[in-house]
């Protein structure tokens, strides 16, 4: 049993038609295959009373002949295809620029293959851990398959849009939005893997449709209105609970070489109880917000 396409649920296995090249003429040579027609025309016209019966059918063999190469021209731009069509049938894609000459039976379908630039409204969407966050992106796309653009789709340009929305909110469900302690892939401090991933989800969806996308780049990212000032304090809370844990790293560090300097020195001899105590002076200076202000102790330590 063999598989087919068109029964896939999923759209990006579908590729329905590709882009050939079409069997065109140069404009400018048709051009001048028009000009001797219309001499000829002229001709014909001069000769008919001499001969009217000859003159006659040479006028409107002639005549059909100069209006079927007539019709047959368009112009090209740079960068911009023409999808052929021979009664519904795709016949091929023209992409050579200037004047060109088709058989006229044969109608046109005009793509801009010239890089576009979009971007998406702001999307409420929830991210990793079920935070609300608001998102929005900037989308970098041309066409480069004009049959799948026309053929393949209803509106390219419509196709694209929806499969924005749907790209960014599986990529902002897919990471958290920001991690204190900076083990896990997120939405605010990974831009560039984020982006990369966005490009690859949306090249993806939209390959069906004849479309490449060169670049993808979030252009908005925040927490949403109603939990913004919670989602605040809780990163506030977050950043002071992790510079206070860096403080105490580096006041026990720094207390256990003053107690192994004064010991190697032999600068003093302390007991457990006077380390003790020392200790807790250190740690007090060391981990403090404040100024300390020092007691000196004219007798002893137990006095």
């Amino acid at each position: 049993m063999t598989d087919d396409p068109l029964s896939t649920p999923d759209h990006r296995a579908l590729r329905l038609s590709r882009e050939r090249p079409a069997q065109t003429f140069s404009g400018y040579l048709m051009l001048l295959v028009a000009l001797v027609l219309l001499a000829g025309e002229i001709a014909s016209i001069v000769e008919i009373p001499r001969d009217p019966v000859t003159g006659g059918i040479l006028t409107v063999v002639i005549g059909l002949l100069f209006l079927l190469t007539i019709f047959g021209f368009y112009l090209l731009q740079p960068n911009q295809a023409a999808a052929l069509l021979l009664f519904g049938t795709y016949k091929g894609t023209d992409r050579q620029t200037g004047l060109r000459w088709r058989w006229p039976w044969l109608t046109r379908n005009k793509v801009s293959t010239r890089v576009h630039n979009v971007t998406s409204e702001r999307l409420k969407v929830n991210d990793l851990r079920g935070n609300p966050i608001e998102i929005a992106t900037n989308v970098v796309w041309r066409v480069t398959d004009s049959a799948q653009a026309l053929f393949d789709v209803d509106d390219y340009t419509r196709f694209l849009f929806v499969q924005i929305e749907s790209a960014v909110r599986t990529i902002g469900a897919r990471y958290p939005y920001d991690d204190i302690e900076h083990q896990e892939t997120t939405l605010r401090g990974h831009a560039d893997e984020v982006n990369g991933e966005l490009r690859t989800e949306l090249q993806d969806r939209v390959t069906v449709a004849g479309l490449t996308i060169d670049e993808c780049r979030l252009t908005h990212l925040a927490y949403a209105s109603e939990i913004a000032q919670s989602m605040l304090r809780r990163q506030q809370a977050e950043a002071v609970i992790a510079a206070r844990q860096k403080i105490v790293i580096g006041a026990v560090s720094m207390v256990e070489n003053a107690l192994q300097l004064l010991s190697e020195k032999g600068v003093v001899e302390l007991d457990d109880e006077r380390k003790a105590a020392m200790v807790s002076n250190l740690m007090v200076v060391l981990c403090s917000e404040r100024d300390t202000q020092p007691v000196v102790n004219t007798g002893t330590l137990y006095q």
